[in-house]
């Protein structure tokens, strides 16, 4: 069973909220953060990146950079930006992204759940990133930004999340990017304690994103747990902020690749190679219609890639993965990136910025050839994760992106 629950939320003021919330810290760079915080003293990229206010070129892992996000934490704290709420609660993030929403119960999440595997992971994580979010944590003593989770969908707790929508927004947050993030304050025990028991009934949570940030709490948990004896296990670091979500409502879109180069290859010589292992259809869709085809840009055109039969293991969650067959198929024999984690060759395009990304950069020269996915299915991501494999990396990219700074959970009393 999933255990969750409430806390006592520290929240920025309905009237400067929209000025304080910021996109998650990984998916800006230090420059971005810079220019999207300036003349912003609210923003809560000085939290989440707080090196934005120090000297450029400032080493991203030095003391003085978690120093100044708690510098920043508490002069926010201090300053009425942010308050702490009197009470514990859960609360309600709605998005809505074009015609596409997705709603989702924001709570503390169980530190003990990640460990047993209640909470199941698909990804594997880096010791420095999480070593820098651990740092972050225990310099602010709160959790900062929250791990998107999910679980299969339940109607008992939709009807729940519903009802705790029956009231006015906290915030209502139209942003620059055409998503709107509303939010609500569930403050009613009688409900919270529905929901609650709600959860108690699913089997597992699943990691969807945050895989650095739950593992990097639950690391200071056990830390915390082996220095401090007579803990209860009910202390505020025993649990992660999340927003958690059902699976019907999630958004996963590709997360494409481009190649610098056909290793040693000329264009025909690759496409024949190519072949062997695919049926090479020239003029295809820029976007693949279904699992297990791809669309490749090579010299101005694009084409359709289907897997020859026995190609790949359709039985196995892991081989039969879209980015795995081409991987396996392609990337690996023919252009020689024999591991996409470290092969300097390739990188990676998250589905948002569309194939017209991919396009412009095999046209500026910088790239030779670029792939473009059908989106792993979040049916795919339980099958991994419920086999406790790890899914290869950049395979999921998922849409809208949580906002920082609605709701902070702090762990040190």
């Amino acid at each position: 069973m999933a255990r969750i629950q409430p806390f006592r939320g520290v929240r920025p003021r309905r009237d400067i909220a929209h000025l304080v919330a910021a996109p998650p810290y990984d998916v800006l760079t230090s420059e971005e953060a810079r220019a999207m915080a300036a003349g912003n003293p609210y923003s809560f990229l000085h939290v989440g990146k707080p090196e934005i206010d120090l000297p450029p070129g400032t080493d991203l892992y030095a003391d003085a950079v978690y120093a100044k996000g708690r510098e920043n934490f508490d002069r926010f704290l201090r300053e009425g930006t942010l308050a702490r709420d009197a009470t514990r609660n859960f609360y309600v993030y709605k998005q809505v992204w074009g015609d596409h929403v997705q709603v989702g119960l924001v709570a503390a999440a169980s530190c003990q759940d990640y460990l047993d595997d209640v909470i199941k992971k698909h990804e594997l994580t880096r010791v420095d990133k999480e070593n820098d979010r651990m740092r972050h944590i225990e310099a602010l003593g709160s959790q900062t930004g929250p791990v998107f989770l999910t679980y299969r969908s339940s109607a008992a707790v939709d009807a729940l999340v519903e009802e705790a929508m029956g009231r006015e927004p906290e915030y209502d947050i139209p942003t620059s990017d055409g998503v709107r993030h509303v939010f609500f304050v569930v403050d009613d025990p009688g409900l919270a304690g529905r929901i609650e028991a709600a959860f108690a009934g699913i089997d597992f949570l699943y990691v969807a994103d945050g895989h650095h940030r739950s593992a990097a709490a639950t690391r200071i948990k056990v830390k915390r747990d082996r220095e401090r004896p007579g803990r209860t296990g009910r202390e505020e670091d025993n649990f992660f902020l999340a927003v958690v979500f059902p699976h019907s409502q999630t958004k996963i879109l590709p997360y494409n690749r481009v190649v610098r180069d056909l290793n040693g290859l000329d264009a025909a010589a690759f496409l024949e190679k190519a072949g062997a292992r695919f049926a090479v259809l020239p003029g295809g869709p820029q976007t693949p219609a279904k699992s297990r085809s791809y669309a490749m840009f090579l010299d101005g055109l694009w084409y359709g890639l289907e897997p020859r039969p026995g190609t790949y293991d359709p039985a196995d969650p892991i081989a039969s993965l879209d980015v795995s067959i081409l991987q396996e198929s392609l990337l690996g024999p023919v252009l020689g990136i024999a591991d996409p984690r470290t092969d300097k060759r390739i990188d990676f395009v998250g589905g948002i910025r569309g194939t017209g990304e991919l396009e412009s950069l095999v046209r500026s020269g910088r790239f030779r050839v670029a792939f473009s996915f059908f989106p792993t299915t979040i049916e795919q991501l339980f099958a991994v994760a419920d086999a406790g494999k790890v899914m290869p990396p950049k395979s999921t990219w998922f849409e809208p992106k949580l906002k920082d700074g609605l709701v902070v959970h702090m762990i040190d009393e």
